[in-house]
């Protein structure tokens, strides 16, 4: 934006000389009218050039971001001295340099890397994450690395990260991994944070852990197994369910059985109790209709029977 300006004050410039000294070119003489002509050309070129190589420019740190203008002279390569900016930045490109630091999540995808695992089998992992910097540390983090963020990402992060993944992966055997990946990676997250809390916060971290094709297989038969034990222990626990269950019913028939038992000799006790001779004969007179016994003789003639009541 700043050549441009300069081309744009060029031609201003130029046309102003030119408007101011036309009378002049016209009326007066061949040679002094080809001196104020080819001065107005040596104006044209001048500002071009001046615009070619001028060393300013004006740049915009975007919201967002964290700018930061180093110096490129002095014995410290600008290291020691840095300032942050945003908004506009016009600066020397000569003996300054800006660069911009993303404040807000980042996300990474690096390339298949070998790590070793507990018991010193190998795996590929293909990690991915997000990042985010810590603003107020952006120039510390500069003093130090005295690169840009995408050269930090591919050399100085990628290495941390890459070396937790190695170092944490030496203390999980490879079947646990993958018995328990989201504790494994929670690992990884925790340990790369203490590595890196200085100027950065990773976070969802996945490593894309693949095994060894040869451990595949024994990792599918160890899992297939762990689920035949669990389905033969559920089994177990249905048949010592189903066995209670099948007790207690027996136990409940059983009591049952007795409690109608008791009561029915309860019932045979009481009625033996209350059958007296007196209630008997209470009964047979309740019963009696007033008709005595009649018996018929050989000629035809009544007789009729008194009966004792005492026989």
């Amino acid at each position: 934006m700043i050549t441009a300006l300069f081309v744009v004050g060029t031609l201003l410039i130029v046309f102003l000389y030119f408007r101011s000294n036309w009378a002049t070119i016209r009326a007066g003489g061949r040679a002094m009218s080809s001196s104020k002509f080819w001065f107005g050309i040596f104006i044209l070129i001048a500002g071009f050039i001046i615009a070619a190589v001028q060393p300013f420019v004006m740049e915009r740190v975007d919201a967002g971001h964290v700018g930061i203008k180093v110096n490129l002279t002095g014995d410290d390569r600008g290291v020691s001295k840095f300032e942050y900016k945003t908004g506009w930045v016009i600066y020397n490109t000569w003996i300054s340099k800006l660069y911009e630091f993303p404040t807000f999540q980042q996300h990474i995808d690096y390339p298949e890397q070998q790590v070793i695992t507990k018991g010193g089998f190998s795996a590929t992992i293909k990690p991915s994450f997000n990042y985010s910097l810590k603003p107020g540390d952006v120039g510390d983090m500069f003093q130090n690395l005295r690169l840009d963020i995408k050269s930090i990402e591919q050399q100085w992060l990628q290495t941390a990260i890459v070396g937790t993944v190695n170092d944490v992966a030496n203390k999980w055997a490879v079947d646990d991994i993958f018995n328990e990946r989201e504790k494994f990676e929670a690992d990884i997250v925790n340990e790369a944070n203490k590595r890196v809390a200085k100027w950065f916060t990773i976070s969802q971290l996945r490593t894309n852990i693949i095994p060894p094709e040869a451990l595949q297989q024994s990792i599918e038969a160890k899992t297939k197994a762990i689920q035949e034990v669990q389905v033969a222990e559920n089994q177990r626990l249905v048949a010592i369910a189903e066995g209670d269950r099948k007790i207690a019913q027996a136990r409940a028939d059983s009591a049952a059985q007795v409690i109608a038992a008791s009561g029915e000799a309860e019932a045979i006790r009481r009625k033996q109790v209350s059958l007296n001779s007196t209630y008997i004969e209470y009964l047979k007179i309740q019963k009696w209709d007033g008709q005595l016994p009649q018996v018929q003789s050989g000629n035809g003639g009544g007789i009729i029977l008194s009966l004792d009541k005492k026989n």
